[in-house]
């Protein structure tokens, strides 16, 4: 299997599927969403869920686990007040409170690594629960 960058901090490997996904997302638009996760046994992050492009956030926000950490990329269309058509893709680090403490710390420790294969993220946001990334957030932030 080829790698695509490993993130120094914990010794993690970025597959290349997770880079060739969010690249289909970004600029072929055929993917809404993108979730990844880290797998401890073979020290991979990888592609756990991808949303299609008719999917939107509460698909995104379902596939989420209520106890286990993730991360996602959300690419979020909408118009300016001058009636500009803008896409914004936000990167979700998913850490419920229900997740063990040492899967938290993995996944704190090795985000940046993987925002920093992930090319052409715009807003970063952490989650502990589902109120935290609701959608007039997402809205917000995008203005």
């Amino acid at each position: 299997m080829a790698m695509a960058f490993k993130m120094a901090t914990t010794g993690m490997w970025v597959t290349d599927e997770c880079k060739t996904s969010f690249m289909e997302m970004k600029w072929k638009k055929v993917h809404r969403f993108i979730v990844f996760k880290i797998d401890e046994a073979s020290r991979l992050v990888t592609v756990d869920k991808v949303g299609g492009p008719d999917e939107g956030y509460d698909e995104l926000a379902a596939s989420l686990p209520p106890d286990d950490c993730r991360y996602a990329v959300f690419d979020f269309d909408f118009v300016t007040t001058d009636n500009c058509k803008k896409s914004k893709i936000f990167f979700i680090a998913w850490s419920p409170s229900a997740s063990r403490i040492r899967e938290k710390m993995l996944y704190a420790t090795s985000k940046e690594g993987l925002r920093r294969a992930l090319e052409g993220i715009h807003y970063d946001m952490q989650a502990t629960d589902p109120t935290e990334m609701r959608m007039y957030v997402i809205k917000d932030r995008a203005k």
